[in-house]
């Protein structure tokens, strides 16, 4: 199997750290000073489970590359979407199955509506890492899995194949690959975790450490996941457990220090994902008539906090 990661970021470099590392035929896409840093110097990474290490991947630009991946990881943040889709096109073959392991929701869907003629599967990860310096990521905590399936319809013999494979190789890296039988309730359940800690850290201000001590901080967090469960049941996904202490222990298990990349992206005066972390989320509310009133009331102060500033 032939892999190909888009996107050397905290979710992208990591994949591809510990893939090369499980010396798994992958090749890395990056960019600019990083992809510079990791051509001189190897991709340097800190880890709870490996603790540190450097690999010197396979890495070049987009237009460097030239070959036909099995599996393309798509790896770029939301807003960055359309300007991979010319080089997917390129490059991906007949059975190349595209996963997208995004924190929006929707990426697999819009993917697969702009490369109709190509498999997009949809996929979600769970992992807390960061670019701390050109060539060098750390991760926050030992949770480092990935999850990914075929939406809204049965695999093909051939693609339940791949997957599989491709849980495997993952697996073998150190990475929990795991096959989703509903793509769509999965997805969702790691959006359920990802935009609450993303709107509570946004709204206060702070990093993870706020969110594991009892508090208005907390309680934040715990109501938004709740909403989102609103949500989800609103468009018919029922999750089947209780997603509040599911993702209070996610929670429990990252360093203190943590914070989502949207976060930090605003903190910087980026272009962040709030779209479709946290106002989408009070967006579909509206659509499907119900009331998510912390979200709505986090959506409405970031919104005027936020407008023109960056």
């Amino acid at each position: 199997m032939k892999y190909l990661i888009i996107g050397s970021g905290g979710t992208g470099g990591c994949i591809g750290a510990y893939m090369t590392r499980a010396k798994a035929d992958v090749a890395m896409i990056a960019r600019g000073c990083h992809l510079e840093a990791i051509r001189r110097n190897g991709l340097f990474m800190e880890t709870t489970a490996f603790g540190q290490f450097t690999v010197y991947p396979k890495i070049s630009a987009a237009e460097e590359y030239s070959e036909s991946p099995d599996i393309i990881f798509v790896c770029v943040k939301g807003y960055s979407l359309d300007g991979v889709i010319p080089f997917i096109k390129r490059i991906a073959g007949k059975d190349t199955i595209i996963i997208p392991v995004l924190n929006i929701y929707t990426a697999g869907e819009y993917l697969q509506e702009k490369l109709p003629e190509i498999t997009v599967a949809d996929g979600c990860i769970y992992v807390a890492a960061n670019i701390t310096d050109y060539g060098k990521i750390k991760m926050h905590g030992d949770i480092f899995r990935i999850i990914f399936g075929i939406r809204g319809r049965e695999a093909t013999a051939a693609e339940k194949i791949r997957l599989q494979q491709t849980a495997a190789d993952l697996n073998s890296s150190g990475i929990m690959g795991i096959v989703s039988e509903n793509i769509r309730r999965d997805a969702l359940l790691k959006f359920s975790y990802v935009s609450a800690q993303a709107a509570c850290g946004a709204y206060y201000g702070v990093t993870a450490g706020a969110m594991q001590k009892d508090g208005e901080v907390r309680n934040c967090f715990i109501e938004l996941v709740r909403e989102i469960d609103t949500l989800a049941k609103a468009m018919g996904v029922d999750f089947g457990e209780d997603i509040v202490k599911r993702n209070l222990k996610i929670l429990a298990d990252l360093l203190p220090s943590s914070s989502t990349s949207m976060q930090r992206d605003i903190e910087a005066g980026k272009q962040s994902e709030i779209d479709g972390l946290i106002y989408s989320v009070a967006d579909n509310g509206a659509k499907l008539g119900i009331e998510l009133p912390m979200y709505e009331k986090i959506t409405r102060e970031l919104r005027s906090k936020l407008k023109n500033k960056y």
